[in-house]
C-alpha cells in the first residue's frame, strides 16, 4: 500500500500540462499507474478514485504521453469497477448507456464519448484484461485475474482445505457451501476451465471431463 502525504495539487491553464502537473514535482518519481493500481474498494459500496470526478478525464487526451497515463488509469479503473462487482461478462451496449455509471459522472455532468470507451476497451485488449465473445464486438469477458493467477488460489484452497487428490465438481468450486467464503465463488466458468487448465499443465491438477477436476497436491 502507498502512503501519500497531502499533496499540493497544481493548476495551468493548459490540459495537457495539467494532466501531467497533478502532485507536487516531490512526487514525480511515483509511477501515474501505480497510483492508481490502489484504488479503495469496498464490501458496501464502490469507492470511485479522485480522477473520476475530475473533468478532463472523460475528455481523451491528444498528448501521447498524456493519453498512455490517462489510458493506465481507465484501464486500472475498468478493472477494479468489475472485480468489486464480481462481473466478469459484459455488454458494450449496457456500459456505453447513461445508466452505467462507470463511463458517466452525472455528479459532474461528464460523459466519456464514443472514442474514449473504444480506446480503452482496446487498450484492455491490448493488454489481455479483454476478450471479445462475439465477432460483432458486442459482449466481453472482462479479465481482471489472470487464469494463472486463478490457478493459484484454487490449489491453494485445495491444499489448504484438504481437498488435495480428492476430485471435485466444477460447480462444487464455483457454487458450493464450501467455498462462499472463497474469491473464485461464483467464478464465470470459461475462467474457470481456462485455470484448471493451467494447474494441470503445472502438473498439479487432472481436468475431468470439462466436469471435474482433482487436484494433485503432494
Amino acid at each position: 500500500m502507498i502512503h501519500l502525504p497531502t499533496t499540493q495539487v497544481i493548476f495551468v491553464h493548459n490540459l495537457s500540462l495539467r494532466w501531467q502537473l497533478y502532485f507536487h514535482h516531490r512526487f514525480s518519481d511515483v509511477p501515474f499507474s501505480e497510483l492508481c493500481a490502489h484504488l479503495p474498494m469496498s464490501s458496501q459500496k464502490f469507492e470511485w478514485p479522485w480522477l473520476y470526478n475530475f473533468p478532463p478525464f472523460f475528455t481523451l487526451q491528444p498528448n501521447a504521453e498524456t493519453r498512455r497515463k490517462q489510458q493506465d488509469a481507465w484501464c486500472q479503473l475498468v478493472l477494479d469497477y468489475f472485480r468489486h462487482k464480481n462481473v466478469y461478462n459484459i455488454s458494450i451496449t449496457s456500459i456505453r448507456d447513461s445508466s452505467c455509471s462507470l463511463f458517466h459522472n452525472k455528479s459532474i455532468s461528464r460523459s466519456a464519448n464514443s472514442d474514449l470507451i473504444s480506446n480503452v476497451l482496446d487498450e484492455l485488449h491490448r493488454r489481455g484484461n479483454l476478450e471479445w465473445i462475439d465477432k460483432q464486438r458486442i459482449n466481453a469477458r472482462i479479465i481482471w485475474r489472470t487464469p494463472e493467477e486463478w490457478a493459484d488460489i484454487l490449489f491453494r484452497w485445495a491444499r489448504d482445505t484438504g481437498h488435495g487428490n480428492s476430485v471435485c465438481t466444477l460447480y462444487e468450486l464455483t457454487d458450493g457451501e464450501d467455498t462462499e467464503s472463497e474469491p473464485f465463488h461464483g467464478l464465470d466458468n470459461t475462467i474457470l476451465l481456462e485455470a484448471l487448465r493451467c494447474l494441470q499443465k503445472r502438473g498439479k491438477a487432472e481436468l475431468i471431463s470439462d466436469e471435474g477436476v482433482k487436484f494433485l497436491c503432494v
